[in-house]
């Protein structure tokens, strides 16, 4: 590993620190970045640098207890931690808008032809909890932006502009969602959509409960 990394040059070395980081950071790297002004994607540098290096990070992970992943049909590698403390806990609301956007995205993915980009708004996934009878009505604002901030500090989610909670603000689900909820887990997550009468009946959330995603 120390010979592979001494081959870098000085550049390649910054790269490698700097996409370290920020898998350490985000959890998720993603071969296309979308710009939202001009309309397209566009290839990630650092995903392709990593992708030419795989092996070097595989090894430099592991020292430290991690274990990363690429998926080449999705354009995904991810980070995995072998410790629990390093495992990131989603409360309730986070944890069903997760649900809420892997069904969305399923949907939205078999309907599409030309582009593979799936958007939504922040009102159209309210409107997708409360049908879900996973919310008997819309959550605070201060909830939706807690939670839609940390799903894209994971880079689960996007947004072009305008704040999270406004129902009006474009999200982008991208394909990093496929790894956080499997198709196993589905399944296994329909309890949490269930009425549940200790619920908070204004953010949806049952006080002290906190529900894992593991980050893969």
């Amino acid at each position: 590993m120390l010979q592979d990394y001494e081959k870098l040059s000085l550049t390649e070395k910054e790269s490698f620190a700097r996409i370290v980081n920020q898998l350490l950071a985000h959890t998720f790297l993603l071969v296309e970045e979308y710009d939202f002004r001009e309309g397209i994607s566009r290839v990630n540098k650092d995903y392709l640098f990593m992708e030419r290096n795989f092996e070097l990070f595989r090894e430099y992970f592991a020292l430290a207890g991690f274990a990363i992943s690429r998926d080449s049909n999705y354009g995904v590698i991810s980070l995995m931690s072998r410790f629990d403390g390093m495992r990131v806990r989603f409360d309730k609301l986070a944890t069903i808008m997760v649900y809420a956007l892997r069904l969305i995205y399923e949907e939205e993915r078999e309907k599409l032809t030309l582009t593979k980009e799936v958007f939504l708004t922040t009102g159209d996934l309210v409107h997708k909890l409360i049908s879900l009878g996973a919310v008997k009505k819309k959550p605070s604002n201060q909830a939706i932006h807690t939670a839609l901030r940390m799903l894209a500090q994971f880079r689960i989610i996007d947004k072009f502009e305008g704040l999270w909670e406004d129902a009006g603000t474009r999200i982008m689900i991208l394909p990093s969602i496929l790894f956080v909820v499997s198709s196993e887990q589905i399944s296994n997550m329909e309890k949490l959509i269930e009425p549940d009468e200790n619920a908070d009946a204004e953010t949806g959330e049952i006080p002290g409960e906190e529900r894992l995603l593991e980050e893969e």
